[in-house]
């Protein structure tokens, strides 16, 4: 019997899927290609929902961080968005899953994590801290492509190896 590796990371719905993402602006054709390594290594994935599909479809323009804000009920809807994930974070952790944190989309209006956090990851910090859950987090450059990885691959091995663990 195969034993799963009890370890999972959150990751931005883009990585899994480019189709969400604003026309024009993909950069791999499916899936980034680091998440195949993650899968490959066992390590389970955990898609957050795209508030900007979602709410607005793949046609929409591009928008900041302020223009989601003037949305009606829009940290709201990512609110409720984030429950099940929240949830099913709580579930594996009881099971003596690894949750060793999230994978954001650094400058995205609603997945970046450092600088301007965008509106889905402050509502996902701020749900992963009230759960009293852990987040450590590392985020795509904004170059990252299908065709270019530079260094990334360096990156997440050093999230990875952290274990989950706040620095």
């Amino acid at each position: 019997m195969i034993q799963p590796q009890k370890q999972l990371v959150a990751v931005s719905h883009c990585i899994l899927n480019q189709n969400a993402v604003i026309h024009g602006w993909e950069r791999a054709r499916g899936a980034f290609p680091f998440a195949i390594e993650l899968l490959s290594r066992g390590i389970a994935l955990i898609q957050l929902p795209c508030p900007e599909f979602l709410v607005l479809g793949g046609d929409r323009p591009p928008m900041s961080y302020q223009e989601y804000l003037t949305l009606p009920d829009y940290r709201q809807t990512c609110q409720k968005m984030l429950q099940p994930i929240i949830q099913q974070i709580q579930a594996y952790q009881a099971e003596d899953y690894q949750y060793l944190g999230v994978i954001g989309i650094n400058e995205s209006p609603n997945c970046s994590i450092s600088g301007q956090r965008g509106v889905l990851m402050e509502e996902f910090f701020a749900a992963c801290q009230a759960a009293e859950i852990q987040a450590p987090y590392l985020e795509v450059p904004t170059w990252y492509s299908e065709t270019e990885q530079q260094d990334f691959s360096k990156e997440l091995q050093r999230f990875l190896a952290k274990g989950g663990k706040n620095e």
